[in-house]
């Protein structure tokens, strides 16, 4: 159980990501105060024997219940718009990473380097270590420098995938004939989880990704020996 948590809930790695939870908490304030506001209200109304049956209307309540839900909704429309905003910009990118969807593999093209690409398979259970986890782990991670701007293009060979990180806040459609764009900043070193988030055929769940993300020295010997 303690694994399975560890693998499904994540800490962010990413400044954007950082920025969703913290829009997730904020929203999540705002609902509770909604609901227990009308809760409160609601039972109240019930309990209550003061009940005016000839009463027609009443502008000021009227007035208030419009302008409350509208004000409480420009709260959450700000940070939301700010955020989309910050997921579709391209800061400057160092370094670029493409990604190509196939049934049912990754392949990885670093297209800063020369003849490094690679294709990324689901580990066999059989051939798990005891620190790896099953259908998750794969073959050949995408190795990465942290605290570097990161430009991702995604595509596919034949159906629709989705390259989703969770912990890095990206997903991003892999379509045929079709080149998506995305940015991100590790800012930590670790190892992330994600998988195709598009149901592509018969071994959809099969196509995981793995992402280690390491210091730029460890990143540039690792080009080296590849």
């Amino acid at each position: 159980m303690a694994t399975w948590k560890n693998i499904s809930m994540q800490d962010a790695m990413s400044p954007l990501m950082e920025q969703l939870i913290f829009f997730h908490d904020h929203t999540l304030m705002i609902l509770i105060m909604i609901t227990t506001l009308v809760t409160y209200i609601m039972a109240t109304t019930m309990n209550n024997i003061l009940i005016n049956r000839f009463l027609l209307e009443g502008q000021t309540i009227e007035f208030i219940w419009t302008m409350l839900p509208a004000v409480t909704l420009i709260f959450i429309a700000l940070p939301s718009l700010h955020l989309l905003y910050l997921i579709d910009e391209v800061n400057n990118p160092m370094l670029t990473l493409k990604t190509i969807g196939h049934q049912w593999y990754w392949s990885y093209e670093y297209s800063d380097f020369k003849n490094i690409e690679f294709d990324s398979y689901m580990k066999p259970t059989n051939e798990l270590a005891n620190n790896e986890f099953r259908l998750l782990e794969v073959d050949n991670r995408v190795i990465l420098p942290m605290n570097t701007q990161i430009r991702i293009l995604v595509t596919a060979a034949d159906v629709l995938h989705s390259w989703a990180m969770p912990t890095l806040g990206i997903k991003i459609d892999a379509t045929p004939g079709r080149l998506n764009q995305g940015s991100f900043k590790i800012n930590r070193p670790g190892i992330m989880y994600g998988q195709c988030s598009e149901i592509c055929g018969a071994n959809h769940s099969f196509m995981p990704i793995v992402i280690e993300s390491v210091p730029t020295k460890n990143f540039l010997n690792w080009l080296n020996k590849n």
